[in-house]
């Protein structure tokens, strides 16, 4: 702007200057070509300026909008910071909630390892406590075993009942007797008594209609027997029939028929503080 303001005051110089004094020609044109020269300078000194004026308004529109997208970017950033923030604490409140939780259940799952170790030595002493009582029957076809964590305590029909029939004899008695001597010492152990039976048909028995009545009315009587003469607890007891559908051996010869016509007395320890565990 000073430079344009110089320029045009000293074209009104020239101009004064040409109106007062006398020039000669040559000179007068002389002046006339400068004069054309400034104008033509102060012409381009008018567009020059013009375009800057429009490159500072446009510098100026950017720099405005750069300012809104730097105060819209620093927003941004700050939310996201505080969103971040958030998930941190978020993400080390739940890492602790798992990590009690982690800790609960470890403790959880050792108390029940330590409840399942009790229950096999519970087992395994049963086991051991039955065979020594019942040592003088294993001839007749008595057997003690463990099976998923229970005692098996199985015992063939001619131990226990004459053929076809659902009376005890004497043998069978001293040996529920000497059973029930163990079991009532283990209140902790409930009894589940099982009758099986061979596939043979059933023949003059009266009553009894089949095999399914066979194994139920003789574990029936293997329970009685139990409970009202061995004063074992009737409360931890149950009778069940299997008839002839679990089989140990085959029904195509006597011997495995024998096997198959059994008592067995199935001790499980109860599991009440394992379940509540579980829970």
């Amino acid at each position: 702007m000073k430079n344009t303001f110089l320029a045009f005051a000293l074209l009104l110089f020239i101009s004064s200057i040409s109106s007062c004094v006398v020039l000669s020609p040559k000179k007068y044109k002389a002046l006339l070509g400068t004069k054309d020269s400034l104008y033509t300078a102060f012409n381009e000194g008018l567009i020059k300026i013009e375009n800057l004026e429009k490159e500072v308004n446009k510098l100026k529109k950017d720099t405005t909008l750069m300012a809104e997208e730097l105060r819209d970017l620093q927003k941004n950033n700050n939310e996201m910071d505080a969103s971040y923030k958030k998930l941190k604490n978020n993400a080390s409140s739940e890492i602790t909630k798992l990590s009690g939780d982690l800790a609960a259940r470890e403790k959880r799952l050792k108390e029940v390892e330590e409840v399942l170790r009790k229950r096999d030595e519970a087992t395994n002493a049963l086991k051991e406590k039955l065979q020594q009582a019942l040592l003088g029957f294993t001839k007749s076809g008595l057997t003690v075993e463990i099976k998923n964590g229970k005692v098996y305590v199985s015992l063939t029909d001619k131990l226990l009942f004459p053929s076809g029939s659902i009376i005890i004899d004497e043998k069978g008695k001293q040996a529920l007797t000497q059973l029930a001597n163990v079991l009532k010492q283990q209140p902790e152990i409930n009894i589940a008594v099982e009758g099986h039976t061979d596939n043979q048909k059933i023949n003059n028995l009266g009553q009894i209609k089949d095999n399914w009545d066979l194994s139920v009315l003789r574990a029936t009587s293997v329970v009685r027997y139990l409970t009202e003469n061995g004063k074992v607890e009737s409360v931890r007891m149950t009778a069940t029939g299997k008839g002839e559908f679990q089989p140990l051996g085959t029904n195509a010869n006597a011997d495995g028929r024998s096997k198959n016509r059994r008592i067995e007395i199935v001790l499980s320890p109860k599991l009440d503080e394992l379940y509540n565990l579980i829970k």
